[in-house]
């Protein structure tokens, strides 16, 4: 086998609570994610000069160790003392910084590929050790499904799986710096936390409805404050008819979620007719096979 085919899937925090500012300057989370079937495409060919080439379909993005997937890359053939190269295709539809972890979904992805591809016979488990060195979304991205995250992202634990629903997805035109967002974060003792045990109940009893009614982003209070567009566009999935809408990660990507498809594919034309700059999408959760 000399070539490779890859899915990377976009996820969505159904909530995301911040416990704390470590010592490290890094943040101790708890989180519940759920990946979706909206994804990008990495083809990786192997290639026998020692060289690392990435291509993609959006012409701003970088294609050298700007780019999560070739850092991937170039990991994991310094760590398997690899001689032969790899050359990747890219094929991007996550949109970019957009809270939708799809850089991380890239770089997994990769990883993954690159063990199936050089039969390095690495577990799941070791590839997310490997993964996060360059990100801490990274190892979610390795597992997929719905499952609790806490420590930096890294410690995560498979919990049942989000009911069946739409989900549509909005992306205003403009961009959120994770790095502002977390230096702004208040965690005092007037923060109202999402309350991840109620999310993870309603999980475990498979209902949307208390599901949906629960969900949070602690996150917001930095993010849609200083965007208030944001919470005009949760306002209108609402009027919509999604049971709620919430921001994923730090934004500035609003998802919305249905119990029935028409009403998502109507939510869907009605943002689509509204405001040409936004990038919209109607997606599913995903979860994989086993």
């Amino acid at each position: 086998m000399n070539t490779i085919t890859m899915n990377a899937y976009a996820k969505i925090n159904l909530g995301l609570d911040v416990v704390r500012k470590r010592e490290d300057g890094y943040h101790d989370v708890c989180m519940i994610m759920q990946s979706l079937d909206l994804h990008d495409t990495v083809i990786i060919t192997k290639s026998p000069t020692p060289r690392i080439q990435v291509k993609t379909n959006l012409h701003f993005l970088p294609t050298d160790q700007g780019n999560l997937v070739y850092r991937a890359a170039r990991l994991f053939l310094e760590t398997f003392s690899l001689t032969e190269g790899v050359d990747i295709v890219l094929e991007k539809r996550i949109p970019v910084a957009a809270g939708l972890a799809g850089g991380s979904s890239d770089a997994a992805a990769t990883l993954k590929g690159l063990n199936e591809l050089f039969q390095t016979r690495q577990t799941k488990e070791e590839l997310q050790k490997l993964g996060v060195k360059l990100g801490a979304d990274i190892p979610y991205c390795i597992q997929l499904g719905t499952a609790l995250s806490e420590g930096i992202g890294e410690v995560l634990t498979p919990v049942k799986p989000m009911p069946n629903c739409s989900i549509l997805l909005v992306k205003p035109n403009f961009s959120v710096s994770t790095k502002y967002v977390y230096e702004n974060l208040q965690l005092n003792n007037g923060v109202i936390h999402p309350d991840i045990h109620k999310m993870l109940y309603a999980l475990d009893e498979q209902d949307l409805s208390l599901l949906t009614t629960s969900m949070d982003n602690i996150l917001e209070t930095v993010t849609a404050k200083e965007y208030p567009l944001i919470e005009k566009i949760k306002q209108k999935m609402k009027g919509q008819g999604a049971l709620t809408a919430l921001m994923s990660g730090s934004g500035p990507t609003i998802f919305g979620i249905y119990d029935k498809e028409e009403t998502a594919r109507n939510a869907y034309t009605f943002f689509k007719n509204r405001d040409k700059n936004y990038e919209i999408y109607l997606t599913k959760p995903y979860w994989p096979e086993g």
